[in-house]
């Protein structure tokens, strides 16, 4: 059974402007102890999805306009507000994409990672602390007793992104979402993190959803893989099957462009052009005017491709272009 089972997830933005689709239709699972990689470029919903079920979308603008999203028996999209923050911290914590602005800097360290402890189980005084100490300990921060009472700026950005880490994961957590943990990291602390936090979770036995637009972090840490492409998984499938037999045009697209595909010297392949507004979405594929990869005279124009199992655990969009 699915720890977590998300249906037809659909979030709008309600702006001057017009509506904004951010998230529209969108359906998956995760299991416990399984690691599903969201990826797709910036825009794409990829955070929008999973700010939705944890009632971090601000509201206005933003509204949950359908779907169902099962954690443990619980619908996490219509459970009050009383109940979402029992879970949120606690049961499903989240790692952001920029540490700097998710820690407080006029708080030390040992605040902020000693107050989940105290809102969800209580724990206060030299408990709390001492649990705050093993927790640095664990994700690897030096002398740890002396570090946790240091500010955020006092650290580097890769120690920051180790102190979000030990935040996250101190209450044990069964659900981690990670959401571009590893963007704005040199690629050396960038495998210190990644190789931190499948250690963690395989001591904990925690799900994780990994947020990100870089395909070889996904084939370094992802069990399986959801693309998502203007509001929509565009293709789904385990991290093997995907990377070798990618299906839709988009994919083979993300593939391409990434830089070890090519030899020393060869020119780095881009997809042209931007992803569709989606304050006017459109109405067939909406990777038709970028799509290289397939036959996008063959693309759907008047209504929008549905997810379909195009073969045993491989799901894609069913447009002729992006197939083809």
């Amino acid at each position: 059974m699915p720890l977590l089972d998300v249906k037809n997830l659909t979030t709008r933005f309600h702006t001057r402007n017009g509506v904004v689709h951010a998230v529209e239709d969108v359906s998956f699972s995760v299991e416990p102890g399984q690691t599903l990689g969201i990826v797709g470029e910036s825009g794409s919903g990829k955070s929008v999805t999973c700010y939705s079920l944890l009632g971090l979308i601000p509201q206005p603008p933003g509204r949950i306009h359908a779907g169902t999203a099962l954690f443990d028996g619980i619908d996490l999209l219509s459970c009050g507000e009383r109940q979402l923050r029992q879970i949120r911290g606690k049961r499903i914590s989240m790692i952001f994409q920029d540490p700097m602005t998710s820690l407080n800097p006029f708080m030390r360290i040992q605040e902020q990672l000693t107050e989940p402890l105290t809102l969800h189980e209580g724990l206060r005084g030299k408990k709390a602390v001492d649990r705050a100490v093993a927790a640095l300990a664990e994700v690897g921060i030096p002398d740890p007793e002396k570090r946790i009472l240091s500010y955020p700026h006092e650290f580097s950005g890769g120690m920051r992104q180790r102190v979000m880490i030990a935040m996250a994961l101190i209450t044990r957590p069964e659900l981690l979402i990670c959401d571009e943990p590893t963007t704005a990291l040199d690629v050396t602390v960038q495998k210190q993190v990644l190789d931190l936090i499948r250690e963690r979770q395989r001591e904990l036995g925690t799900a994780v959803i990994f947020i990100t637009h870089d395909l070889e972090v996904v084939s370094q840490v992802c069990d399986q893989v959801n693309v998502m492409y203007a509001g929509r998984i565009v293709e789904s499938a385990p991290k093997s099957l995907l990377f070798r037999k990618p299906l839709h045009a988009y994919t083979r697209s993300l593939l391409q462009s990434i830089p070890a595909r090519h030899r020393k010297g060869e020119e780095l392949y881009t997809i042209p052009g931007l992803p569709p507004d989606m304050s006017d979405p459109p109405k067939g594929c909406a990777f038709h005017p970028r799509n290289r990869m397939g036959k996008p005279e063959l693309c759907l124009t008047e209504r929008s491709p549905e997810l379909a199992e195009v073969e045993p655990q491989h799901w894609a969009q069913n447009c002729p272009g992006c197939l083809g």
